[in-house]
């Protein structure tokens, strides 16, 4: 049992409402009382450029200084499953691709009758998981604030998953296995919401085998069997390594984790769902599927 009928304090009076096409989209602080950790950097930008490469002749979002952190709400309008994923866009932890990894999957989710909740979490931080825990506190927040409003938003609790990119994908994968890190100070109306997700979905995560011989997992990762069941995609001659999702794919496996992987032999990093002429850009189809498999979606699996 994951969910416990508890609200995060004042997140109902700072409510965000905003009218898309009929059904309403919310956005929450995911601290209203103020980070854990204070923020004294620069105000939130996009620093795209012109300069910067396009993926299928498009440009995609660089948002940076992210003090205050949020999570927008995106319900399927039709044909809600009940299901819901929170997304994290990857960006080195420096920047968030916010659409070609965010609002973009979350258009796709909302196809499949798939809720969706988007993350904005803290960037730039110098250091990632565990040298730094600003990050998975705001992963933790995210999912505790969506398995809290499971009654209002329509959502079974029991089917809350994580998906993400790059950055986002090591997060996630640290999410699920220390979802129950407890920061200083927490209070206990906090941790007595879980914060465990109940499937895991990595795209070309990074981080997650350490440099250089990328054989064995790095710090922080340390799945263990009561890790969720995971999916795992990544191209061979990604420069991020593919070794991020042969190794943890391995560990799951040695752990008897529900773990399926897909490795494809071009595709590089940081494509997120558009449509190419790749196979791997086929990937939502995997999804999909996979998610009638562990059963987070009803009916039979799709053959694709």
């Amino acid at each position: 049992m994951y969910y416990v009928a508890v609200r995060i304090p004042l997140l109902s009076a700072l409510l965000l409402l905003v009218a898309t096409a009929g059904a309403q989209r919310v956005t929450l602080p995911l601290w209203p009382n103020g980070n854990p950790e204070p923020y004294q950097g620069a105000a939130e930008t996009d620093i795209t450029q012109s300069t910067d490469r396009l993926v299928e002749g498009r440009p995609l979002a660089h948002l940076t200084n992210i003090g205050k952190p949020t999570l927008a709400f995106y319900p399927a309008k039709t044909n809600n499953t009940g299901a819901t994923i929170v997304v994290f866009p990857g960006g080195g932890y420096r920047i968030l691709a916010y659409d070609l990894e965010g609002t973009e999957v979350c258009t796709w989710l909302n196809s499949i009758g798939v809720n969706c909740a988007l993350v904005k979490y803290r960037v730039p931080i110098a250091k990632h998981y565990p040298d730094d825990t600003s990050d998975l506190e705001d992963a933790q927040q995210a999912m505790r604030i969506t398995r809290s409003h499971a009654a209002e938003w329509h959502l079974d609790p029991h089917r809350i998953g994580v998906l993400g990119f790059s950055a986002g994908g090591h997060l996630i994968v640290v999410l699920s296995n220390h979802h129950d890190f407890k920061r200083a100070n927490e209070p206990a109306s906090d941790s007595a919401i879980s914060a465990r997700p109940d499937f895991v979905v990595a795209i070309y995560p990074a981080y997650l085998a350490e440099p250089p011989a990328l054989t064995q997992l790095s710090a922080g990762i340390d799945p263990s069997a009561s890790t969720p069941p995971t999916f795992l995609l990544q191209a061979e001659d990604d420069p991020v390594h593919e070794e991020n999702v042969l190794v943890y794919f391995q560990a799951l496996k040695q752990l008897k984790v529900p773990a399926e992987l897909h490795v494809y032999s071009e595709g590089g990093h940081g494509y997120g769902l558009r449509p190419s002429a790749l196979p791997v850009s086929r990937w939502p189809a995997l999804v999909e599927t996979w998610l009638h498999t562990i059963h987070v979606l009803p009916g039979t699996a799709k053959m694709n």
